[in-house]
């Protein structure tokens, strides 16, 4: 069944356009990657669907959710789907938790505001949320503050947090940012975890390595376009997008002696190409590519697998 469907989502500024007729679903049970270089429109479309924008931003296409689109409700019912049926996991605990309240009063808050039950059910409720994320004696760390936890504990509250209302879908927007290796791993475990009882899950990364540890399916974003879209195992073995192969090869490898960043930057809102907005650092660059924007192809033989390349139809 699906959870979340996301059809031509777009967020426009003025006249210009942030994220462009985006679309894609996320299924319960499965984790979906959405991938990218940083200001490529990764976060700007996870918050769009749970209508948390910058002031100014116009929101066109559909976000269903239940057969509800999330785009065309008020604020107050948005308001009651967002943290108690999609909860998000933001990527800064030390700006997510506030300093002067409780680990346990900010979990428990959660559950106040959207389940209504009274204040000691939700302390234990932050408790055992505490407890499936494997935070050690958690009973007594209620009381404590955000100070008192270090990063990869402050980073698990916040997961506790998301999940004590027990939503159907999960937005982990770079759940793993500046955390160390040991804590990483345990991270994507608890999202393994979750995924195995039967939430979805989106996942923002520019992490490719996190993508091929957990994720089911993953769509690479470049400057708020869907460029390529596949099951995990196909964008690793068999890239079609210049842009994800241009990722791929900047991994770190022990086979290789050196890296291959892909040349540039990406450009800023103000400054898209007009053509497809890769081509100022695509090595397969050709006169097309520079004047029409390419349509996201189906690659022959795989109805999954999709690609914004003209390379495709040459």
């Amino acid at each position: 069944m699906k959870k979340l469907e996301v059809r031509n989502l777009s967020v426009i500024f003025g006249q210009k356009t942030a994220v462009d007729d985006v679309s894609f679903e996320l299924q319960s049970g499965e984790i979906v990657g959405l991938v990218g270089e940083s200001g490529c429109g990764k976060s700007l479309t996870a918050y769009s669907i749970l209508g948390i924008t910058p002031p100014g931003a116009e929101l066109k296409g559909e976000v269903i959710y239940d057969g509800v689109d999330l785009l065309k409700i008020d604020h107050e019912s948005r308001r009651n789907i967002r943290g108690n049926k999609i909860s998000l996991i933001p990527q800064d605990p030390l700006s997510a938790l506030n300093p002067v309240f409780s680990i346990g009063d900010q979990i428990s808050e959660v559950v106040e505001v959207h389940r209504k039950v009274p204040h000691s059910k939700g302390i234990e409720m932050a408790r055992a949320a505490l407890e499936s994320i494997n935070i050690a004696d958690a009973g007594s760390r209620l009381n404590d503050y955000p100070h008192q936890f270090s990063g990869g504990m402050k980073q698990r509250a916040l997961i506790a947090m998301a999940m004590v209302a027990e939503p159907d879908i999960l937005i982990a927007d770079e759940p793993t940012t500046a955390l160390d290796v040991t804590i990483q791993l345990q991270i994507l475990q608890i999202m393994k975890d979750l995924k195995s009882k039967g939430k979805a899950i989106l996942l923002i990364t520019h992490d490719l390595a996190q993508v091929a540890e957990i994720c089911d399916r993953v769509f690479v974003m470049y400057l708020g376009r869907i460029v390529e879209a596949a099951l995990t195992k196909e964008i690793f073995t068999n890239p079609k997008h210049p842009y994800t192969i241009g990722l791929l090869n900047s991994l770190p490898d022990e086979k290789k002696h050196t890296l291959h960043p892909i040349p540039g930057q990406p450009p800023t809102i103000d400054l898209i190409p007009s053509g497809c907005s890769f081509h100022p650092r695509c090595s397969y660059v050709f006169d097309k590519c520079k004047k029409s924007i390419p349509d996201l192809y189906e690659i022959t033989g795989s109805k999954s697998h999709k690609s914004r390349c003209f390379l495709e139809t040459k």
